[in-house]
């Protein structure tokens, strides 16, 4: 919820789709989706990175090798991408509603430009990104991006070849409880499934800014933050039932908002 880069397409696109109206996703479609969501133990201890409320994220302890981290959505905080460029990885950050990074740093590479579905004056893709910035680089990378509902679209348009490539993977998801309109859904559901073909979720946090939405019994926060880990670099795979994670802690505060359970049982 760091990140303020919403984009009107999407924004409009959204708020066509309501909870209550249009053709409702079933109950069972939901669950499925979060069954292929759930949580595992990989065997691989997760740290803290990053300030202690928001901004702040739960990764895999599994960063040797990782030169180079992406980071597309900047706003007002970079505690996180200085605490990598301090572990020695050069930070490449892209948004075009600020004119850089909330802290200056020497591994930091800022571009003025949102990351989306199109490259343009004003958006890049992921893929064209990477290119320009690391042509010919074949080496484990690592994705945070916060960029108000744009990681949909921008995830689609990736290359699978190039998702492959990032280690770890932390993606702040938005509009969660519109899944129960089957517009949305099928294409949250698709960007999700495509993300698990070559990764597993081992962390889920939900953003206690904005609560979350109950509907047949199936509990949604309306924002969640989701740590994902390369299936290759998973060492065990056991589901995760100890929710919070005692590194866990409130984005703001207020009241916390624990992972529901039907996501881990």
């Amino acid at each position: 919820m760091r990140r303020k880069t919403l984009r009107a397409g999407v924004v409009k696109l959204v708020s066509g789709i309501g909870m209550h109206t249009g053709p409702r996703t079933k109950a069972a479609d939901i669950q499925d989706l979060l069954r292929g969501l759930r949580p595992i133990d990989a065997g691989v201890e997760l740290v803290r990175v990053g300030p202690a409320g928001d901004g702040g994220y739960l990764v895999p302890d599994d960063f040797e090798g990782i030169r180079y981290v992406f980071s597309p959505g900047v706003s007002t905080e970079s505690g996180f991408e200085a605490a990598l460029a301090e572990r020695g990885m050069q930070v490449f950050l892209a948004d075009a509603s600020v004119d850089g990074p909330a802290t200056a740093h020497p591994r930091f590479v800022f571009d003025k430009k949102f990351v989306g579905s199109v490259t343009n004056e004003r958006y890049i893709t992921l893929d064209d990104w990477h290119a320009a910035k690391l042509p010919g680089d074949s080496s484990d990378l690592l994705l945070q991006m916060d960029i108000e509902g744009g990681e949909y679209d921008t995830l689609l348009a990736a290359s699978p070849a190039l998702l492959a490539r990032f280690r770890i993977i932390v993606i702040e998801f938005h509009w969660l409880p519109e899944l129960w309109g089957e517009p949305f859904f099928a294409v949250a559901s698709r960007a999700f499934r495509k993300l698990l073909q070559t990764h597993s979720v081992v962390h889920i946090h939900p953003n206690n800014c904005c609560g979350s939405v109950t509907s047949k019994g199936i509990e949604i926060p309306r924002i969640a933050e989701f740590t994902l880990l390369r299936n290759d670099r998973v060492r065990t795979r056991t589901y995760r039932t100890n929710f919070p994670h005692p590194l866990d802690r409130p984005n703001v505060a207020k009241a916390p908002l624990d992972l529901p359970a039907c996501w881990y049982t």
